[in-house]
């Protein structure tokens, strides 16, 4: 009986949609797994180089949670591209006014880049509040 190794095919994978709570829990614990599911990591059928990931949609993202001295001191910078054009804004900042990029920061910075890292993003949604619009999509509560 000889064995091969297996690649997946992408017309024949089947995608589940994952709705996931951020009320009261972790950053760091909802990013990994949020990122592991995007990229397909939770199927027997993974394959590095295949979009086998699932969609997730996160729902109640201002109210995610950091330990530690986190919320005073955890910095998120970026560069305007001019001379001198380093912008930094402490995270009590940027989760007062606006909550889903700090879910996304996190999530998308765990996926590699590339054309393949930019179609699996394109699979997140992150939502501020209990009300998502993917009804449709039968979304699986995932618990954390």
């Amino acid at each position: 009986m000889s064995q091969g190794t297996y690649m997946a095919n992408p017309e024949k994978i089947t995608r589940k949609c994952y709705v996931i709570d951020a009320a009261d829990k972790t950053l760091g614990k909802i990013a990994t797994k949020a990122a592991s599911i995007l990229r397909g990591k939770h199927k027997a059928i993974y394959t590095p180089h295949v979009d086998t990931g699932d969609q997730v949609i996160i729902i109640n993202a201002e109210k995610v949670r950091v330990t530690g001295k986190k919320y005073k001191d955890k910095e998120y910078q970026y560069y305007t591209g001019f001379h001198g054009g380093r912008r930094v804004v402490r995270f009590e900042e940027l989760i007062a006014t606006r909550p889903a990029k700090v879910l996304q920061l996190a999530i998308t910075r765990m996926i590699p880049s590339g054309a393949l890292g930019n179609k699996i993003k394109t699979k997140l949604w992150i939502y501020v509040g209990d009300k998502h619009p993917h009804q449709a999509q039968k979304p699986i509560a995932l618990e954390i």
